[in-house]
């Protein structure tokens, strides 16, 4: 049995997020569609993650198997050809029979863009604010991530995991233009919901509402009804996802 890696992209506008669903389209059940068509059998797709509705992808990855020794570049051009213009393979690689796209992947990065101007073309990608937040603040909140692992502040309440520590290795909030902003965050794992909760209470210190000792002990108090409101999920892209090199062949 033959193990592959698919890195691909997708806009998630029009499906209820990466994983199937009973009662939505979804990224993973086009995948699995589409290399069924192909290779005429049911095949497994496995994810390095779960992105939630309307949360879009310009790099993810996920796994396969299979009987037979593939072509690659031929697989990657039969996908292409069959997935709906919303999704996109850029690549199929060999790896070990072992490897994983979720338990193997060492880091997982994000971006949130926020503009503040009313824009008809980048509405679907950003989330628009109608004041501009001290950033600068909103930094040095950011930096307070480092110091701590136990994110359930963050965390979408009654998920199936068994720990909610996370490392956070980047966290910082950049301008791209003059009315837009993105904050890009990496870290070993996520947990449900954590990097648009984690983007709104840093927005309530942007606003003044929340001081940067006071997101500290939002941090602390490992209770998810202290921390901010989820910002929508139509700003946020996951970005690139990191694993070891050994596992490729």
């Amino acid at each position: 049995m033959q193990r592959y890696f698919i890195y691909l992209a997708y806009d998630g506008t029009n499906y209820h997020g990466w994983q199937i669903q009973p009662n939505g389209e979804s990224i993973q059940e086009y995948l699995m569609k589409a290399l069924f068509t192909f290779l005429r059998q049911e095949v497994e797709v496995i994810g390095a993650g779960r992105t939630d509705a309307g949360v879009h992808a310009s790099l993810m990855v996920a796994h396969f198997d299979y009987e037979q020794e593939l072509d690659v570049m031929l697989v990657t051009d039969k996908l292409n050809r069959i997935l709906p213009q919303d999704i996109s393979v850029y690549e199929v690689r060999k790896v070990k029979p072992d490897a994983h796209a979720r338990f193997d992947a060492v880091a997982r990065t994000y971006k949130y863009y926020i503009t503040t101007r009313k824009y008809p073309f980048n509405r679907q990608y950003s989330c628009r604010l109608h004041h501009s937040p001290d950033f600068d603040r909103m930094n040095e909140a950011a930096a307070t991530l480092f110091d701590y692992t136990d994110f359930t502040s963050f965390s979408k309440l009654h998920t199936d995991v068994k720990t909610n520590n996370c490392k956070v290795t980047h966290a910082r909030w950049e301008q791209q233009d003059e009315h837009t902003w993105v904050f890009t965050i990496t870290a070993d794992r996520f947990l449900r919901n954590m990097v648009r909760a984690i983007v709104g209470t840093l927005l309530e210190v942007g606003a003044g509402k929340l001081t940067v000792d006071g997101f500290r002990r939002v941090i602390e108090q490992q209770d998810r009804g202290k921390a901010g409101t989820s910002v929508p999920g139509n700003a946020l892209f996951l970005v690139d996802v990191a694993y070891p090199e050994e596992l490729f062949l």
